[in-house]
């Protein structure tokens, strides 16, 4: 359900961003644009109130999915199995042990023990 959010709130912001870029900042708009065909089908202000209510509208859309997708955030004890997943990854990471050092080999000893009957004579 969050990637659909995702993906819509990705949607809208590119629909957002492409009417903000049409628009002129003096007013002119895409009637300027195309060279009159839209003076011939809308008019010029009614080509500028459509792209300022479609900014409004999609700023709404985006900002709204925003608001809404916390929701669909499972909970600790309702997570899925991917998300699960992901919480013990994250949460509890596998330590890595570092292997036994091996026993040092014992010194060589050269001198002999006396025997226990022998004295040292």
């Amino acid at each position: 359900m969050l990637a659909l959010f995702g993906v819509l709130i990705i949607i809208a912001s590119i629909v957002l961003g492409l009417i903000v870029l049409i628009q002129n900042p003096k007013g002119g708009g895409l009637s300027g644009t195309f060279g009159g065909v839209g003076n011939q089908l809308m008019g010029v202000k009614q080509t500028t109130d459509v792209l300022e209510k479609g900014t409004w509208i999609f700023a709404a859309v985006v900002g709204i999915l925003c608001l809404v997708s916390p929701a669909f955030i499972p909970k600790e004890g309702g997570a899925s199995k991917g998300n699960d997943l992901l919480n013990n990854v994250t949460t509890t990471p596998q330590q890595k042990t570092a292997p036994a050092p091996a026993p040092a080999p014992a010194p060589a000893n050269t001198a002999t023990m006396p025997a226990a009957g022998d004295s040292g004579k």
